[in-house]
């Protein structure tokens, strides 16, 4: 079978520096490709070269005659004055003006990303960023195409959204390139994952687990890797590995391998002993309200709410975009008065709150100037880091640090900024969406300072993986003026969330028993898509090891590794397709 697109020995340079040199790699039908790699090294450059954006310098990109793709980079731009009818519904050719109504598709991804909410006729002129990002991606998903190309999607989505656009994704057959650090994303979607590192494009099978189990067993291997990534690698598969087995779809064989990789891998966090020192250092009271109420022009955000944070506690906070979340993060953090009731803080509490607003700094300050006039140096639990190595492990490096502030991206002035706080030594941190322009190198490196963080810590993010890896609770703004704690975290959240929107969609007479039908077919349907890709990657690894069992005919010890690994794979694939059946009779019923 053609591949849709095809990449031969292309190259491409900005500057002196290749991002791209000599990358040969296709694109099949179906296929469902993750691209990571580092902010700066060339995943952009990747897809707008596939996608006929920008010209190879050297090389040569193919595309199959007739082929149907989109395209939503963070560069795509909608066409002046046009309202979102313009630019998702009248492209389709609708005869009549409520006709696209009818056409359940359609309707399913303008509810999905929110765009019913704006109304048709709204310019998207006057729309912030976030909101044409998803206007756009609508856009695109409401074609037929064979190949959808998307760079960074889940930017300005929320748990919810990200979850749906996932869904929405696998139920189709459409071949997919996107670029993301949402690793629950690449996870949940992707069958294969392309590195893009000193200019080459490293190819895995699997998602996001897969592809660092991969790099922890190529970091073991190669000696010449620096401990701390080789480090960084093991403990993050570690905690792949303890904290949710199921995420990585290696077989069993693989799976021992694994264990046997992480086996001296202390966990990421020792709680207790975390607890006990955050303790010492903020004493009983850090954060409290009492009998909050807060509001904003059309409606009451939360009403009496008392909530108390104490030394130590790593709460997660989710909802929908626009329920409130930074605005009581304000008020927690003291820069939004309270409507009624009252914020108590305590006396030893030394807070830290990174907003989603970038602060000014003087341009013409280096940015290793930018952190040492926080401090020079900085104790973060049991690590002593300078201002260089903090700057860093958020990706700047030795070079870059003599960039001047002004020269620096949005991205990178955000990641500065989340330096230049844990650089004062905070005992409670604020964070409303600390993962956004954060490549997943740097995310890694962030998880890994709070993982040893003995403080208080308040997180807002749509990245889930980040929450259920540094929360210990999560607590959800549902719009009914209160807090809601949910021991179940964001599987209980999203749970909730759909038992509301059910609720909501049927007569009050049915309202009782409708909501968890749906949920349950819903989560089979979910299921049933994980287990055909599943299905899908044992059944190319059977054919790989058939081809190689016939090239070791003359070599027996190879042929007993091979027909052991085989008989594993075949193994699997008979549990899954069990599985299968058993998802797709409650899908149906």
């Amino acid at each position: 079978m053609a591949n849709l697109v095809n990449l031969e020995s292309v190259s491409k340079s900005f500057g002196v520096r290749p991002l791209l040199d000599g990358v040969s790699l296709g694109v099949g039908e179906g296929d469902r490709i993750g691209v990571v790699g580092l902010n700066g090294g060339g995943k952009t450059t990747l897809l707008e070269v596939l996608a006929g954006l920008a010209e190879p310098d050297e090389g040569r990109v193919s595309q199959n005659r007739g082929l149907r793709m989109a395209v939503v980079t963070q560069r795509t731009e909608l066409a002046e004055g046009s309202t979102v009818r313009n630019a998702v519904i009248d492209p389709l050719g609708f005869d009549a003006e409520h006709e696209w109504a009818a056409d359940a598709r359609v309707r399913s991804i303008l509810d999905g990303l929110g765009i019913t909410g704006f109304g048709l006729d709204s310019p998207v002129g006057t729309m912030s960023g976030g909101e044409r990002r998803r206007v756009a991606l609508a856009a695109a998903l409401v074609q037929d195409l064979d190949l959808v190309v998307l760079d960074e999607p889940t930017n300005h989505l929320d748990v919810e959204g990200v979850r749906w656009l996932a869904e929405h994704l696998l139920a189709r057959r459409t071949a997919l390139v996107v670029v993301t650090h949402d690793r629950w994303f690449l996870d949940t979607v992707c069958s294969r994952t392309w590195e893009v590192v000193g200019g080459r494009v490293e190819q895995y099978e699997g998602g996001y687990a897969d592809w660092i189990f991969a790099r922890a067993e190529r970091a073991r291997l190669a000696d010449t890797i620096e401990e701390k990534r080789r480090n960084l690698a093991r403990k993050e598969l570690a905690w792949l590995r303890r904290g949710a087995p199921a995420r990585t779809s290696k077989p069993r064989y693989r799976i021992d391998a694994a264990e046997a990789l992480i086996s001296d891998v202390p966990p990421p966090r020792d709680s207790v002993e975390l607890m006990a020192f955050a303790k010492k250092r903020l004493g009983r009271t850090v954060l409290e309200l009492e009998d909050a109420t807060l509001t904003v022009p059309d409606r009451v955000l939360v009403r009496d709410l008392t909530w108390r944070i104490g030394p130590g506690d790593r709460v997660g906070i989710v909802g929908v975009n626009g329920s409130g979340k930074t605005t009581l993060l304000r008020a927690l953090a003291g820069e939004r008065e309270l409507e009624t009731g009252k914020r108590i803080q305590g006396q030893t509490v030394k807070l830290a709150h990174l907003s989603q607003e970038l602060h000014d700094l003087d341009g013409s300050m280096r940015v290793l100037e930018a952190v040492e006039e926080i401090a020079r140096r900085v104790v973060l639990g049991k690590q002593e880091l300078s201002a260089s190595q903090l700057a860093e492990r958020f990706g700047f490096s030795s070079q870059k640090q003599w960039t001047p502030v002004g020269d620096l991206s949005g991205g990178e002035r955000r990641r500065l900024q989340l330096c230049r706080l844990l650089m004062a030594e905070p005992n409670v941190l604020l964070l409303d969406e600390p993962t956004n322009d954060l490549d997943i190198d740097t995310l890694q490196q962030l998880e890994d300072l709070l993982d040893s963080w003995p403080g208080t810590l308040v997180v807002i993010s749509h990245d889930r993986y980040l929450v259920e890896r540094v929360c210990d609770q999560v607590v959800a703004l549902f719009g009914d003026g209160g807090l809601t704690d949910l021991p179940g975290g964001i599987e209980e959240y999203l749970r909730r969330r759909d038992k509301q929107k059910d609720a909501d969609a049927v007569p009050a007479s049915k309202s009782a028993t409708a909501p968890s039908s749906a949920a349950d077919q819903r989560a089979a349907r979910k299921e049933l898509a994980r287990l055909e890709r599943r299905l899908e990657t044992l059944h190319k690894k059977e054919a790989q090891l058939h081809a190689a069992l016939a090239e070791a005919a003359t070599d027996p010890e190879r042929l007993m590794a091979l027909d052991a690994e085989l008989k594993a794979v075949l193994a699997e694939a008979e549990t899954v397709e069990s599985q299968w059946l058993a998802a797709a009779e409650t899908s149906e019923n």
